[in-house]
């Protein structure tokens, strides 16, 4: 009599799992066609989809590149039997265009000047903002770039950049002077009057005098030239460097023990914060010059850049205050039990923590910035906005639409979204929580 076995005594070989459980179609059962109800959704989505394709597509793959006028464009449109509302797009425009809308009224044999600039702009950011991965030398480059970057664009004599270079020196000898006599908050109080004051009233001197023996420099430039997609990211990039560590001092101060230093700080960010930027911006256009010493030539963008920068700043200020009332009070306790000072607690254990939290948030204010920085337009600057209306106004293009704003949108959403990855990115490498 054969025995039987009831319990196998070998495994099986593992086999695959079915083709419809893995891989693009495993993923569509999921989720996509998981119910009745879901199937229905994908399928009503999947018309939109199509239908919306279907009319962007044909007017997006326009061939109308070449056109030198919205009548030519017309025209080529409708010897291919092209009738209807939207046709096609006419990107003639864009390509007759496009470095006007790029570099406004800036002079063409100088284009090579602001083009340096925002490539050394990428060279001055690197090792800020992949520290782990550039040379930690490149980070003397990045202290000097603040003031070559204006002078590259505006021009001017060699001694301008260097003479506000000098004001921080100044300021820096005139603090450590003061700081060892009278204490901390009396020397920063010196040293910032003492640059503040080379700046204005001894600098112009000092740069007219050495420009007469040594007259070293490049052709100046007007800011009545300066105008498109140039001028955004000027403001833009020069707002968001300054609003970062002027809205981390008013976050501090908003919360210090010293009852003027509270009181100046939370009089400004609420102040600011109860503003429209619009109307900072005409301040800066028509109000700020009464204010200055007279014969005083404060140029318009310089202005508007100040203006943009405290209109950031505070709500900066309020970002960092949110990041640091987030920190439990266990690490103000054990910076103090570490024998830390204020400043240094501040620097190497409470902000630190503090700006990690406040990521999202900082960025958020960066974009919404570099986005604001359209407003110049109606004050007279000629940001990409503004330079659509001229470029409208002009007879070949009259009519012209959603070409110029569409081309405008796709410059200003690659800056926003490399500024959106880039803080995902830093989120992901600062990340120390357990997962």
């Amino acid at each position: 009599m054969s025995e039987v076995s009831y319990v196998r005594t070998e495994m099986l070989p593992e086999r695959e799992p079915p083709a419809t459980t893995i891989g693009v179609i495993g993923w569509m059962r999921e989720n996509l066609f998981s119910g009745w109800f879901n199937t229905a959704l994908t399928i009503v989505s999947l018309t939109f989809v199509v239908m919306l394709l279907n009319a962007i597509l044909p007017w997006i793959f326009s061939p109308t590149w070449y056109a030198t006028s919205l009548g030519e464009c017309r025209d080529i449109l409708r010897g291919m039997g092209r009738e209807g509302h939207y046709p096609g797009a006419c990107w003639g425009v864009i390509r007759d265009r496009w470095v006007q809308l790029l570099f406004g009224f800036y002079p063409s044999e100088l284009y090579w000047r602001p083009i340096m600039a925002f490539l050394l702009l990428g060279v001055a950011l690197a090792p800020v903002l992949f520290s782990d991965r550039v040379p930690r030398k490149l980070l003397w480059f990045s202290a000097v770039y603040p003031f070559l970057f204006p002078w590259l664009l505006w021009g001017g004599p060699i001694w301008g950049p260097l003479m506000v270079i000098a004001g921080f020196v100044i300021g820096w000898f005139v603090y450590r002077a003061a700081d060892k006599r009278a204490g901390g908050l009396a020397g920063i109080i010196a040293g910032v009057l003492a640059a503040v004051i080379w700046w204005l009233l001894v600098s112009g001197y000092v740069i007219d005098g050495v420009s007469a023996v040594l007259p070293i420099g490049i052709e100046a430039v007007q800011s009545r030239n300066f105008g498109g997609f140039m001028l955004s990211v000027t403001i833009g990039v020069v707002a968001i460097a300054c609003s970062l560590p002027i809205g981390v001092v008013l976050a501090l101060g908003r919360q210090s023990d010293l009852l003027i230093v509270k009181a100046l700080c939370v009089g400004f960010i609420e102040f600011i914060r109860g503003v429209p930027l619009i109307t900072l911006l005409f301040v800066a256009s028509t109000l700020l010059n009464i204010f200055m010493p007279p014969g005083t030539n404060f140029d318009i963008i310089l202005r508007v850049i100040i203006m943009a920068t405290l209109f950031a700043s505070a709500y900066m200020a309020e970002v960092i205050r949110g990041g640091l009332a987030a920190l439990p009070q266990g690490q103000y306790e054990g910076a103090d039990s570490l024998g830390l000072d204020y400043w240094q607690a501040q620097r190497l254990v409470i902000m630190p923590q503090a700006l990690k939290i406040s990521i999202p948030g900082i960025v958020s204010t960066f974009i919404g910035l570099f986005k604001d920085t359209t407003l110049v337009s109606i004050i007279g600057l000629l940001d990409p906005l503004g330079l659509s209306n001229s470029i409208r106004a002009d007879a070949a293009w009259n009519g012209i639409v959603w070409e110029i704003y569409g081309f405008i949108a796709l410059l200003f959403f690659a800056f926003c979204f490399a500024m959106s990855r880039y803080s995902m990115y830093l989120e992901r490498k600062l990340n120390t929580g357990h997962h």
